[in-house]
Parts: structure tokens; C-alpha cells; sequence
């Protein structure tokens, strides 16, 4: 997902910087693409969420029953959100990059308007 956000963000960059591109069908493309982001998105914070959730309770389960293997599963619960929080922040920081295209893609439309 990664290689595939940060090819398309490179994709959006280039065709805004060349002056023979089709700013509508761009625009209307990138609506969509973020659609799917942040829908990607969603799905990782919920399962972040989820993550965080049962790391949280697999400590508390520890801490009422001192059992070493409510402590082991919270380990490997972190082991796991870990990973996810941080891809959870490239997803939203990529999002947010969109939206900044989004805008200099409409602000282009616009200019380019004017000058017709």
C-alpha cells in the first residue's frame, strides 16, 4: 500500500506541474483515489483501535490474575500496534497530501479559467 500511495501522490505531483493536463479528469480521478485512502485509512484505525484495545485489556487481565500468559499476549498485542500505528500515520499523512493536491489541483482549474 505504501509503494501504491506514494507512486500515485508522484503521479498527481507530475501531472499538476505539466501544462497539458486534463485538470478535470485529474481532479475527478483524485476524488475517487482519496475516497479509497481514506476508507483504507478507517479500516486501519479500527483495527489499531482494536489492537491498542486488547493490549489494554490482555494488562489488565495480567495485573487481576498474574498470569504470565495475559502478560505475554500483551506483549505481542504491542509487538503488533506498533506497526500498525505507524502505518496508520503514513496513511493519514498521505491523505492529508492528497487533499494539499486536491486544493492546488482546483486552485490550477481555477487560474486556468480565468485566463480563458
Amino acid at each position: 500500500m505504501k509503494k501504491y500511495f506514494s507512486e500515485y501522490i508522484a503521479f498527481v505531483t507530475a501531472a499538476l506541474e505539466n501544462s497539458s493536463t486534463d485538470l478535470a479528469k485529474l481532479k475527478s480521478e483524485m476524488l475517487v483515489k482519496i475516497g479509497f485512502m481514506q476508507h483504507e485509512r478507517l479500516i486501519h484505525f479500527l483495527v489499531t483501535i482494536l489492537f491498542a484495545l486488547l493490549m489494554f485489556m490482555s494488562l489488565i487481565a495480567f495485573f487481576v490474575s498474574e498470569n504470565l500468559g495475559m502478560l505475554a499476549a500483551a506483549v505481542l498485542m504491542l509487538a503488533l500496534l506498533i506497526p500498525y500505528i505507524a502505518h496508520y500515520y503514513f496513511l493519514e499523512n498521505g491523505v492529508q497530501k492528497l487533499y494539499a493536491l486536491y486544493d492546488k489541483a482546483c486552485e490550477k482549474a481555477s487560474q486556468d479559467e480565468e485566463k480563458v
